[in-house]
């Protein structure tokens, strides 16, 4: 089920209803990435350089407190002005706006205005699961600097085995105004997927980053079902040639 869909009959269990989350200290957060401390536990995201790549995707016009339906995050390029997300948050027409390290109604770091997209033909043509990434390029701010001048960035890396290391996932679902985030080692969904066991990603949290322990994007939530029929279990699109080949279309849009 897509996690952006929030309808009465396709709507995921609330955060609150599905767990209660578990204060968890940044110090342990740091310990379950290098695969030494506690996984597959959900807690609020602390502030930081890494959190604040990731941020809100909402639509111009609506208003970013509630409004927000996507997650996504900066990954480096030349032009420092690159955001990556799934596929299908970037379904329809309408402006797109991105907010990273949103908190509380509040754009610490500015709003980006999403300039143009780039997506697989094969997700474009027939949603094709196993094409569910996407990258989004964004306008400079009024001074000219990329947003990657602002915040930073990961690196984007196809082709990395799955399950080499634990991976960060960090995203917003679209009840809660802070992002949520969890430590994990994911497995393979089949040839072309990935899959992790995280608790709470909810609504809104298609296209939150995976960030192994060397600041590498490895996956982005969204692929089978959508990113996953229920908040304890997501998935991402096994990043291979094809999402390499994306990232290097997407550097040439830019």
């Amino acid at each position: 089920m897509d996690r952006e869909s929030r309808s009465p009959g396709h709507r995921r269990l609330a955060l609150c209803a599905a767990l209660v989350l578990l204060v968890v200290t940044p110090s342990s957060l740091a310990a379950a990435d290098a695969g030494t401390g506690p996984l597959g536990v959900t807690a609020g995201a602390v502030v930081s350089e890494r959190s604040d790549r990731v941020g809100v995707l909402f639509r111009d016009g609506d208003d970013i407190v509630g409004g927000h339906f996507c997650t996504a995050s900066v990954v480096h390029s030349p032009r420092r002005d690159l955001v990556l997300t799934a596929a299908h948050c970037l379904n329809g027409d309408g402006d797109l706006l991105f907010a990273p390290g949103y908190r509380d109604g509040l754009a610490p770091h500015g709003v980006w205005r999403v300039a143009r997209r780039v997506l697989p033909a094969e997700w474009v043509e027939r949603q094709d699961e196993d094409s569910d990434v996407a990258f989004a390029v964004v306008e400079p701010d009024r001074e000219g600097n990329g947003i990657e001048d602002v915040v930073g960035a990961e690196r984007f890396a196809a082709g990395t085995a799955t399950g080499a290391t634990a991976v960060t996932v960090t995203g917003y679902p679209s009840d809660r105004e802070t992002p949520v985030t969890c430590t994990n080692k994911p497995t393979a969904h089949g040839r072309t997927q990935q899959r992790i066991e995280c608790p709470g990603f909810s609504g809104g949290t298609s296209g939150s980053p995976w960030v192994n322990g060397d600041g590498k994007v490895v996956g982005v939530l969204g692929g089978h079902e959508l990113g996953g029929d229920t908040d304890d279990v997501s998935y991402s699109v096994a990043l291979g040639t094809e999402a390499a080949r994306l990232y290097r279309e997407a550097l040439s849009a830019s």
